[in-house]
């Protein structure tokens, strides 16, 4: 019974996400992306907004960065599909820019929600965006790889990989470390 009804919240939550227009961001817009997975999960992702694949699609890590994320999620073991994957910022930032702090505060009300919906045991923070809007810091490569107030876990974006391939295997350990907690 509890599922359903989170299911359900789920998906009223959803609903509000793709008609909302607290911020500028809903303007340029094709679509907003709630993210995807498991009411369930043990496991939530969270990478900081939807890039231009996404925004076509409504899915969350849809692009390039969606298949490195995927190859490391498998290399490491872990199954996508068993995982909720979401962005602190729902809406695409125009030309891929940095969300700004406002879009990010009229966004962190959603992924509280879902966080609250979920109740993850583990939550993967990718990247900066995400480590400052729920942690309040920043510096990726100096806290990746350890978890912080016994449920975050911080690690690179998957983007960065693209932009240095040296990254991907301290990804793969990192999600392989998540996958034995």
């Amino acid at each position: 019974m509890h599922c359903i009804s989170n299911s359900r919240d789920m998906g009223s939550l959803s609903g509000r996400i793709c008609s909302c227009t607290i911020c500028p961001l809903s303007i340029s817009r094709k679509n907003a992306v709630p993210g995807e997975g498991p009411v369930d999960a043990t496991i939530m992702l969270v990478g900081e907004a939807p890039g231009r694949d996404e925004d076509q699609l409504g899915r969350p890590f849809a692009g390039r960065a969606g298949a490195v994320l995927s190859r490391s999620l498998e290399a490491a073991g872990i199954d996508r599909q068993a995982l909720f994957i979401t962005n602190v910022v729902k809406c695409r930032p125009p030309e891929n820019r940095r969300p700004l702090a406002s879009e990010i505060q009229a966004c962190l009300p959603y992924l509280h929600r879902q966080m609250e919906l979920v109740q993850p045991r583990i939550v993967c923070l990718l990247g900066n965006v995400p480590c400052n809007a729920l942690l309040g810091c920043e510096g990726v490569t100096k806290m990746r790889g350890r978890l912080y107030q016994d449920r975050y876990f911080v690690t690179f974006h998957p983007a960065a990989v693209l932009r240095n391939r040296n990254l991907e295997m301290l990804l793969i350990s990192d999600f392989r470390q998540i996958a034995s907690l």
